[in-house]
């Protein structure tokens, strides 16, 4: 399970990506999540998109949660303000969202 963040030349995403190479632990960290879904949308304060068992870019399924800035180049200096305000805030919420959450996840390895 890995916290991303990622900016190119039209958008930037912050997700929460399962890429574990089991799709059925995929799946079990997925469930996990939607038990904390309440808890995780009052933390961002915001509803992300849930997506089970998709291709990534390297052909790899992976399961991820996640929020996209569409229209956003981290090669245009104008969008730099946007795309900070945009994972910081996210990011200090998923901080205070996993420091309670983590424990829920200790016996899935």
């Amino acid at each position: 399970m890995y916290f991303r963040m990622d900016a190119g030349k039209k958008s930037a995403t912050i997700s929460i990506s399962m890429e574990h190479g089991d799709p059925d632990m995929q799946e079990l960290y997925f469930e996990q999540f939607l038990e904390l879904k309440d808890h995780l949308e009052n933390e961002l304060q915001e509803t992300w998109e849930w997506q089970l068992k998709s291709s990534g870019d390297d052909g790899k399924t992976i399961t991820k949660i996640y929020k996209e800035l569409a229209d956003a180049s981290v090669f245009n200096r104008d969008d730099w303000p946007e795309l900070i305000s945009f994972f910081k805030q996210r990011l200090i919420a998923l901080d205070r969202f996993w420091e309670n959450a983590k424990y829920s996840f200790q016996n899935l390895r």
